[in-house]
């Protein structure tokens, strides 16, 4: 008997390894077996995979838990539910399983055909400001970079209220003494899981880049920033925005407060109310007037000091870094708000602003005429907004991280919407309003490349994007954004052949690649506009 049972044994382990070699979308991660889909392109796919517990219940606000493992083959031929969320950017054009607390999932797209491979690895953040975003986005659909040779990763995390509230009960039952922050430590979770898994999928997992646009930006710095996080990673890219910015995180305490009013504000007098209160109820307190824009917090243990001092210090992950900005990231209007961007006007804005600085400001960001006032104040909401920061994590990168680093700036415009959209028009973070839809924000027409408007280009999308009239020279800009990211993921070093040489920054100069139909290096001009801002920073 005990000489059957062993050949029984044996038979069933020769049987799951054949079954495997004659699927290949069938791969062995460490919670068990999933089977994707092998994609047109040959490109094999995997979505809807668990990195973590299902966040809710009593692990809402807690550290992702490790995934429980599964019998069987699980399939991963769908997204998993997005985060719970508003639809505050206009259609974001999910393809999610629904919303959801329980929505910590990825995806993994990979060109390799043997578990033996090792390709370098893209993981990939969604932006949205903390509050919106899936990895379900077709703009981030990770099968054209894996089709340039590495094993792409998109990730979700949580989002608002779910993913950033810090609370003094909170702190209290953490053993770190935090709270906040659950967001991030998602994205450190899923790292986790492609340290340990990303090999099944031909993947290195020495040779990890971590990238995001906007929010996903944010993220990208806060992991390099990030003890728990900075030894994962191999890599980074950033898109528009880091957590160096001008405003400085709140403290744990600070947090505190504010999520302690969140939940007195929604009726809440415990933790235990607050997690017994339904997802779409807590998601609809975050609507109401006032309420805070959660985000992250130095915690004490995610960031045991702000990323700013980590930088500053130079106690960040010191890897190769691609970062940049685009040329409209703020309209105009944002200073101005509905009036004409004449030179009286702007002058008005900027001494309302900056009063006794606004002579500064003036000659810095100068507007004699309704052309120069509407390109100043475009770049100064943009500065404001998004370029400082981003600028900032780049210098003091260069100056602490001992590695690489190359700046872009990203100029080419959206071609106009396709006829078939009738009256809709752009909205933040890529979302398209119709006019029907009044809760969405709207924004002013574009003259340069807005905020969210390379994404498509950077991950070979454009195509999934119906709403743009995209010509060749579009694909143009798209393909050699995709070269430049594709050449960095593989050796951290954006040049390749057939590409505008993209020299890194030196102490002695600071190239900075204009990406455009025709993209070239030009020095760095504005270096006093971001002195200006971090100096006066505390008054505006």
């Amino acid at each position: 008997m005990k000489t059957l049972l062993i050949f029984l044994a044996a038979h069933m382990v020769l049987a799951a390894v054949a079954q495997s070699s004659k699927n290949p979308n069938r791969v062995k991660v460490a919670n068990g077996w999933i089977e994707g889909v092998t994609e047109t392109s040959g490109i094999r796919s995997f979505k809807g995979v668990p990195f973590a517990a299902p966040p809710v219940g009593e692990f809402r606000w807690k550290p992702p838990q490790p995934a429980k493992n599964w019998t069987g083959t699980r399939k991963a031929d769908k997204f998993g539910p997005r985060a719970m969320q508003r639809p505050i950017f206009g259609d974001m054009n999910f393809r999610s399983d629904g919303m959801s607390e329980d929505c910590l999932y990825l995806n993994v797209w990979t060109p390799a055909r043997t578990e033996k491979e090792r390709l370098p690895v893209l993981v990939y953040f969604y932006g949205g400001g903390f509050v919106a975003g899936d990895g379900s986005e077709p703009r981030y659909d990770g099968e054209n970079m894996a089709r340039r040779g590495m094993v792409t990763v998109t990730v979700n995390y949580r989002l608002n209220v779910f993913g950033f509230l810090a609370h003094p009960e909170l702190s209290r039952e953490s053993p770190h003494g935090a709270s906040g922050n659950y967001g991030l430590l998602d994205q450190q979770a899923a790292l986790q899981w492609v340290r340990q898994n990303i090999a099944a999928f031909g993947g290195d997992p020495a040779r990890v880049t971590i990238a995001g646009e906007s929010a996903g930006s944010f993220s990208v710095s806060a992991q390099m920033a990030s003890p728990l996080s900075k030894n994962l990673i191999a890599g980074a890219i950033g898109e528009s925005g880091s957590l160096l910015s001008l405003q400085p995180l709140p403290t744990l305490a600070e947090a505190e407060k504010t999520g302690a009013k969140f939940a007195a504000d929604a009726g809440a007098a415990s933790l235990a109310a607050l997690r017994a209160m339904p997802a779409d109820k807590l998601l609809e307190a975050t609507a109401k007037p006032g309420t805070p824009w959660f985000s992250a917090v130095v915690d004490g243990y995610f960031f045991q000091k702000s990323p700013k001092t980590v930088f500053e210090a130079g106690e960040q992950a010191r890897v190769p870094l691609l970062a940049g900005w685009n040329s409209e990231e703020m309209n105009y209007r944002a200073l101005l708000g509905q009036q004409p961007p004449t030179p009286e006007n702007y002058a008005q804005a900027v001494q309302k602003l900056y009063g006794e600085n606004a002579a500064e400001v003036l000659r810095l960001y100068p507007g004699s005429t309704e052309a120069e006032a509407t390109q100043s104040a475009t770049d100064l909401a943009g500065d404001r907004f998004i370029g400082y920061s981003t600028w900032k994590w780049l210098d003091l990168h260069h100056r602490t991280g001992g590695k690489p680093v190359y700046r872009y700036y990203y100029t080419r415009p959206r071609p106009p919407m396709r006829a078939e959209m009738g009256d809709a028009a752009p909205g933040l973070a890529g979302g398209v309003v119709k006019s029907t839809d009044a809760s969405a924000m709207k924004i002013a027409p574009a003259q340069g490349a807005v905020h969210s408007a390379e994404i498509e280009y950077a991950m070979g999308n454009l195509a999934t994007n119906t709403v743009y009239a995209w010509t060749p020279d579009d694909y143009k800009v798209s393909e050699t954004m995709q070269q430049y990211f594709a050449n960095f993921v593989k050796t951290g070093d954006p040049n390749g052949s057939g590409l505008p040489q993209w020299p890194a920054v030196s102490p002695q100069e600071v190239p900075v690649m204009h990406i455009d139909v025709t993209s070239a290096t030009r020095p760095e001009r504005h270096r006093e506009r971001y002195l200006f801002l971090e100096r006066t920073a505390a008054k505006h």
